[in-house]
């Protein structure tokens, strides 16, 4: 009876809107931040499908989904592409595990299964289960087993306003980048503690990617947000992992110790994606085992290229001073390993950088040709934005204020392209890193058809409306 209720609700209001007229229209709006069970309960159903790729994406794969607690396992099936429609005649079954979530939307039950044994650079379907049917079917490609050019995506914070307004940007950004093989998103995936309940965020951030973050393999790195305020007997505060982050993504198990559920690393076709918790090493004492973990991780590496996505930026764009502690423990570890590029968010602005003495020195060295090191990345994809510090207009290479963005990286054995595009599609930023015989890196910024520099001018945006960047 309920959808009746709400219909018929709906249709008085409107009706009595119509006929009071303007006087009506006058009366305030009240926005209610969180309604239960509407879209965001379990059901029957299979929601919330997120794939993400094993240790080697060239022979694994797995997914984490929802449904309600009728659902008592995880039941998925997999079955090579085939082109006509008669899919289930080749379907294999896979099971998994399961665990309980009850949240402001009620019950709930995650399932993972892992994908495993599969052959490199071939198409697979998979389906999985709910009690009351199974999902369509999805199609993923694994990697190749050797190095290959391959196009991601890289996203920062989603965080505030995700399906309003950040799921525009990540949009399109699947729709025009043409064929990425996979995603990073530098944490603050979710608020956890703002305009919306948990529940409802994690909802809409599925929501944001749909099919997408259930056809190409998702590599998250965990925010501050993704941790909850634990409060102490005595009074006083620690940090406690969220468990929508251990229920929503099925993650490879080879990460640092003592923060074994939120860092890891996958190898793509010539590129290790290394993934760091910055929370984690900062505020639970995990730091050192991280480092440690970071150096052997690199020092085994045999990739074309290694990149490191991890939440709090070591440069700072927004916050008065730099992230001590990472830069402290984890800056030299790049140098020495001389990792290509370091991707981040946490400060919602936009900044490359590649040298910390400032953009000129940067500039100096490569007119030079001194070969160049790790490229600082930070950016931001929802609607939370931070003002610019002292420091962003003369030690970065290029920022942004007040301004939404999503970024794609092309990967070739000797050769990385870059851009990065505005929420309406523009180019807004673009390099080449490329690699000479000799080992020697050397970037090359583009220049041309890029959007003048957007920064607020007091308190007018770069579009014209009212600055919403707020100083750290």
């Amino acid at each position: 009876m309920t959808p009746f209720f709400d219909c018929t609700v709906a249709l008085l209001v409107a009706t009595s809107v119509a006929a009071s007229g303007a006087a009506f229209a006058q009366e305030p709006v009240t926005v209610v931040p969180h309604s239960p069970g509407q879209p965001y309960a379990a059901k029957g159903l299979p929601d919330r499908v997120v794939l993400t790729p094993g240790a080697d994406p060239s022979t694994a794969m797995a997914v984490a989904w929802r449904t309600d607690v009728r659902q008592a396992a995880a039941m998925a099936e997999i079955a090579p592409a085939i082109d006509g429609p008669s899919i289930a005649s080749f379907a294999m079954p896979v099971t998994g595990t399961s665990l309980d979530l009850t949240s402001e939307n009620g019950p709930s039950r995650y399932h993972h299964a892992r994908f495993d044994g599969l052959t490199p650079n071939t198409a697979y379907l998979y389906r999985v289960k709910g009690a009351d049917g199974w999902s369509e079917w999805l199609q993923f490609r694994t990697a190749a087993a050797e190095a290959k050019p391959f196009t991601f995506l890289y996203f920062g914070d989603t965080q505030n306003g995700i399906l309003p307004i950040g799921s525009r940007v990540i949009r399109q950004a699947f729709l025009n980048t043409a064929a990425p093989a996979l995603a990073v998103h530098a944490g603050d995936l979710v608020a956890q503690r703002d305009d919306l309940v948990h529940d409802d965020e994690w909802g809409e951030w599925t929501q944001s990617g749909g099919y997408a973050f259930s056809m190409i393999p998702q590599l998250p790195a965990p925010g501050n947000h993704e941790y909850v305020d634990d409060i102490q007997p005595d009074g006083s505060e620690k940090r406690r992992l969220g468990p929508h982050w251990t229920a929503s993504f099925a993650l490879p198990a080879n990460g640092a110790q003592g923060a074994a559920a939120t860092t890891y690393y996958a190898d793509y076709q010539g590129v290790r994606f290394i993934i760091l918790d910055g929370t984690s090493a900062i505020d639970l004492g995990t730091i050192d085992a991280q480092t440690r973990w970071l150096d052997a991780t690199l020092a085994a590496s045999k990739a074309d290229w290694n990149v490191v996505l991890f939440h709090q930026p070591i440069f700072t764009c927004a916050r008065p001073n730099d992230t001590a502690e990472l830069k402290t423990a984890w800056k030299p570890v790049f140098e020495k390993h001389d990792v290509d590029l370091v991707l981040q968010g946490h400060d919602h602005c936009y900044s490359r950088l590649t040298a910390e003495q400032g953009a000129s020195d940067g500039r100096a060295k490569r007119a030079s040709g001194a070969a160049q090191g790790p490229v600082y990345l930070v950016s931001v994809t929802g609607k939370k934005m931070y003002a610019l510090n002292n420091r962003a207009l003369t030690q970065p290479d290029r920022v942004a204020e007040d301004t939404e963005l999503y970024q794609v990286f092309h990967v070739e054995p000797n050769r990385i392209g870059f851009r990065a595009y505005t929420a309406s599609g523009k180019l807004y930023d673009s390099f080449e890193m490329t690699r000479g015989a000799d080992g020697r890196k050397m970037l090359t910024e583009q220049t041309d058809d890029l959007l003048p520099l957007r920064t607020c001018r007091g308190d007018v945006g770069p579009d014209g409306a009212p600055c919403t960047a707020r100083g750290k």
